[in-house]
């Protein structure tokens, strides 16, 4: 591979509206979904961030962890992903959304052994759709470039930029790992719990 150290990204930085509470402190065995995220991650990944907004930056589960505070607002998760690859630019990144209640080790072994290390990104396809999933993805030191020009173009969706990209694509091993949730109902349907 590239030979640069890989490190982790838990995106942890929206602001959940449409579950109406926090989805990186859903729980799942007793522990928080960001502190199960970031320790599967751990065991993957030479080390491990957190991304946040800045007003998160006191929230006490996330200031358990390294974070990576957004440098930019008003663009989504590619605020956090761009904020990584310009703090730490000599790593690749292993970029995963804390909403993810499905994902395994398998998964993210399988993206970091078939990580392309010419192209700048590396994603599964959805297993829904056939599009990239950007938010299970591996994203390469330099590729910020990329996304700035993209931003600059006003295109801020990480799933365009990679449709957009030479983006290497994978098959999901398991179909179901990045199913993701965003609303109560997807939460009942999920192994997550919400605690009042």
């Amino acid at each position: 591979m590239s030979g640069k150290p890989v490190f982790g990204l838990v995106l942890a930085g929206g602001k959940s509206r449409r579950m109406g509470r926090d989805k990186a402190l859903l729980r799942r065995d007793g522990v928080s979904q960001l502190e199960y995220l970031a320790a599967l991650l751990g065991e993957c990944v030479d080390e491990v961030f957190v991304s946040a907004r800045h007003d998160q930056a006191d929230d006490p589960e996330r200031s358990r962890f390294a974070l990576v505070l957004d440098r930019y607002r008003d663009i989504g998760p590619l605020a956090g992903i761009l904020s990584a690859l310009e703090e730490y630019p000599q790593a690749d990144w292993l970029v995963a959304a804390c909403d993810l209640p499905n994902i395994d080790r398998a998964t993210l072994d399988y993206l970091l052994r078939h990580r392309d290390s010419q192209r700048p990104f590396t994603a599964f396809q959805s297993a829904h759709d056939g599009l990239p999933e950007p938010l299970c993805a591996i994203y390469r030191a330099g590729s910020d470039a990329l996304l700035r020009e993209f931003v600059e173009a006003g295109v801020v969706c990480p799933r365009k930029i990679l449709i957009r990209s030479e983006t290497c694509l994978l098959e999901q091993p398991n179909p179901r790992a990045l199913d993701n949730i965003n609303t109560p109902a997807d939460l009942a349907q999920s192994v997550l719990e919400a605690v009042s």
